[in-house]
């Protein structure tokens, strides 16, 4: 054990003073996720509720055919603008979000009582659209439950025959279970933020000694070779347990600034979820650490190790992907899958749920099983002479 307490000794203060390494992994990788996520959450709520407390300004082609229309839809935000000459090329090259066109024939269909047509152009693949397109929809629908109402009751009818059923909706979500949906990204910035953490420490310490031939005197000294990878992946794994926890804080400080009561969501980081969140991603910091070195170690230079760890970094994201794709229901068998079984858990977290113990039990054991037949393999690869030499 002395050996590898010299070497993870070693490893870390030489590392300590390469500035890339430090900042990558104690300052770029661990905050600038939370700096990001936050900088777009604030932006993207800020200008939605500024949006929904403006008043919606929509271009109206035929507004002399249904003056009643156009009266009643301003006592609920709308104010209407000169009408366009091409409407279908105006919202596609987003000169206007929505426009409302009414025919010639509306006055006439009215006073028949017969159902009214107005027209809707809008283009639904610009997302910076949505919130006006709902809230024109909503306009003109209580525009039309209003005067069907009034029809009835004109004709001596109850209003109510109008809803043969009644729907009493029970929305059976609290304020954290929606937050947790909204941001159930949060887990994939973490094993994120492990991976950078550890990233450069890993190629520096395999694929960069490879390059500056400094493996082969190391390897020439009368130590077991499991007992210096050891070394080197305490390291690596204390960079990322650093990394891990700036990202975690940094979090924890930066939710503050997130509004999320306005969109009546709550969103709790404080330091019972900052401690589950660090028990989940213990062992996926070994499993990385090992799977970086043993990647590294197929690399014969800094930069081809940068490639090979490039691509090895999309596999993280895998979990993430599927789950915001596929609508999995969540099942105990996941948390026994690693990066799986954190998504999972993290998000249950963020949603006010607590997992069982036996859930986060299966969750570390599993990860610490794969973590270990990775390092295993990864000692399998140090036995090999040819490891040592670059060329």
């Amino acid at each position: 054990m002395r050996t590898t307490l010299t070497v993870f000794l070693k490893e870390v203060k030489e590392n300590l003073r390469d500035k890339r390494t430090v900042l990558s992994a104690l300052l770029y990788g661990p905050l600038i996720g939370p700096i990001i996520f936050v900088m777009i959450i604030n932006t993207v709520l800020t200008r939605e509720l500024n949006k929904a407390d403006q008043p919606i300004k929509v271009p109206v082609i035929g507004a002399q055919y249904a003056p009643n229309l156009i009266e009643a839809l301003k006592q609920q935000g709308f104010v209407p603008e000169p009408p366009v000459a091409n409407p279908e090329a105006a919202v596609r090259e987003q000169d206007a979000d929505v426009v409302l066109r009414i025919p010639a024939d509306f006055g006439q269909s009215w006073r028949k009582g017969e159902t009214a047509q107005v027209e809707l152009i809008y283009d639904s693949s610009q997302r910076e659209t949505g919130g006006s397109v709902e809230r024109m929809k909503g306009m003109l629908e209580a525009f039309a439950r209003r005067q069907g109402a009034m029809r009835l009751v004109a004709r001596g009818l109850s209003p109510t025959m109008m809803a043969p059923v009644s729907i009493d909706e029970r929305d059976q979500s609290t304020p954290q279970s929606r937050a947790g949906q909204m941001f159930a990204i949060l887990p994939y910035f973490f094993v994120l933020t492990i991976f950078m953490g550890g990233m450069y420490l890993s190629i520096d310490l395999t694929a960069g000694e490879r390059e500056r031939q400094s493996l082969e005197p190391l390897f020439a000294n009368p130590v077991a070779r499991w007992k210096v990878l050891l070394g080197k992946l305490g390291a690596i794994c204390m960079f990322s347990l650093t990394s891990l926890l700036i990202c975690v804080v940094g979090f924890g400080v930066c939710g503050r600034f997130i509004p999320a009561e306005k969109l009546g969501m709550v969103l709790n980081l404080g330091p019972s979820f900052a401690l589950q969140v660090l028990l989940m991603m213990f062992p996926l910091i070994l499993l990385l650490a090992s799977l970086q070195t043993l990647v590294a170690a197929f690399a014969k230079s800094y930069r081809e190790a940068q490639t090979y760890l490039g691509i090895l970094m999309l596999v993280p994201a895998l979990p993430s992907i599927l789950l915001s794709i596929l609508p999995v229901r969540e099942a105990d068998w996941m948390y026994a899958v690693p990066l799986l079984g954190q998504q999972v858990g993290i998000t249950q977290l963020l949603r006010g749920g607590e997992p069982t113990s036996a859930q986060i039990a299966m969750c570390v054991i599993s990860g610490l099983i794969v973590a270990m037949l990775a390092t295993l393999v990864t000692a399998r690869v140090y036995q090999s002479e040819r490891l040592a030499i670059s060329a």
